[in-house]
């Protein structure tokens, strides 16, 4: 089966269709999503979809586009969100977090502090339990890369990353995966796709960020996550291996950078 370990399976564009979103997406072999929160108002969304899709999971987090509008109470609601949520199986990491240094209205003084103090709290509650984290590192990979040397959680992914070779060998040297998804089916996207085809496939994992980040053939679309196999496709010729080889790869890193996923898809089964 393919792992889309990023999809905001709960997102409006879906038209309240997110069941059958997933299950589309299962019938074209993709077994597992992982739908990432992004505040505290979709907590309760993504973990209910978590129990009703039979191909989900979730994470709790605080996305940093959305810090500008948090307060400290909802890093408080989210220690004791993720402390009750160990008993749910379907629950597998901390996400979705980071920095964000693109978006203007997030690049001024204030909130680059604010956005800071939210991502060092979520890692400090990602090492208090255990658990990995799935990053947003739009404009701030080496920024995300310091603070997660400085707390460090248990292993994470890059989400969308589009760094430098130095930057990926930087998250990988302390246990990160690296999240390819639609990005790299343009061709015009030199660089994801130099290291989509050059980094280790050890270090790889498939997502798509749906609705986000259509591949080329969606694009200006709404995407999905039954796009898997089909960016799967583009990334394994860039590799020149067969698609066998990299869904099974792909999987198997995705269970070891997130073991409740591993364990969860061994209790659903193939």
């Amino acid at each position: 089966m393919w792992i889309d370990t990023h999809c905001h399976l709960d997102a409006r564009e879906f038209g309240g269709d997110s069941l059958g979103v997933a299950a589309r997406a299962l019938d074209k072999g993709v077994g597992m999503i992982v739908i990432p929160a992004i505040d505290r108002a979709n907590w309760e969304a993504v973990r209910a979809l978590g129990a009703a899709a039979g191909n989900a999971s979730y994470a709790i987090g605080i996305h940093p586009i959305c810090v500008p509008a948090a307060t400290e109470d909802d890093l408080a609601a989210m220690r004791d969100t993720v402390r009750d949520a160990l008993g749910d199986p379907n629950f597998v990491a901390i996400g979705e977090v980071g920095l964000d240094f693109f978006l203007p209205q997030l690049c001024t003084p204030e909130m680059r502090d604010k956005q800071v103090l939210f991502f060092r709290e979520q890692l400090k509650i990602a090492r208090e339990f255990g658990l990995p984290v799935l990053t947003h590192v739009r404009k701030s990979q080496d920024q995300v890369l310091k603070h997660v040397r400085q707390i460090p959680p248990a292993g994470g992914i890059a989400h969308a990353f589009n760094g430098s070779f130095q930057q990926a060998q930087g998250y990988i040297d302390i246990g990160f995966k690296l999240g390819f998804g639609g990005n790299l089916t343009f061709t015009r996207a030199l660089q994801i796709r130099r290291l989509a085809e050059q980094l280790p496939l050890s270090a790889i994992v498939m997502e798509t960020d749906a609705p986000d980040i259509a591949p080329h053939w969606v694009h200006p679309g709404v995407n999905t996550p039954d796009q898997v196999p089909g960016i799967a496709e583009v990334l394994a010729q860039l590799r020149g291996i067969g698609l066998d080889e990299l869904r099974d790869a792909t999987t198997a890193n995705a269970h070891a950078v997130m073991p409740r996923l591993g364990a969860l898809t061994g209790m659903r089964g193939p």
